[in-house]
């Protein structure tokens, strides 16, 4: 039997047709939350001022390889600490499109542990402006 897992979806917000809390599918939780770990830099949250990976802070930074291997294994690091029982990282991929200097794309290729499926999640990280797919 297959169970299909639901959780609150991120940002939390009200479901129109139910009037209650927005779900998200497992693979979409984790994907969510994995966007919550990059996104947030550490001293944001003040009762976990630990939590996050702090990418914006690597924004301007000259693209080399040093700041690509920085990136991936601040990435890997963060995404192993608060999601270790969730996925398993198997590859972690930084570049800067481009000549924007504002701007890394990453791309996290990981396996779903409760379902052993496997899952990439690619992200923009852009300052001053807007995050998503990239």
């Amino acid at each position: 039997m297959n169970i299909i897992r639901y959780d609150y979806a991120f940002p939390f917000r009200i479901d129109p047709a139910s009037g209650q809390g927005a779900r998200a599918s497992y693979a979409a939780h984790v994907d969510q939350m994995i966007r919550q770990i990059l996104l947030t830099s550490p001293g944001e949250r003040i009762n976990q001022p630990q939590f996050g990976c702090g990418l914006r802070q690597l924004l301007f930074a000259p693209i080399s390889d040093a700041l690509v291997a920085a990136t991936k294994l601040q990435i890997t690091t963060a995404l192993n600490q608060w999601l270790s029982d969730q996925i398993s990282v198997s590859n972690v991929s930084v570049t800067q499109p481009g000549d924007i200097d504002s701007e890394l794309s990453i791309r996290i290729d990981y396996t779903l542990l409760e379902t052993q499926t496997s899952v990439q999640t690619t992200l923009q990280v852009l300052q001053g402006g807007t995050n998503g797919p990239a």
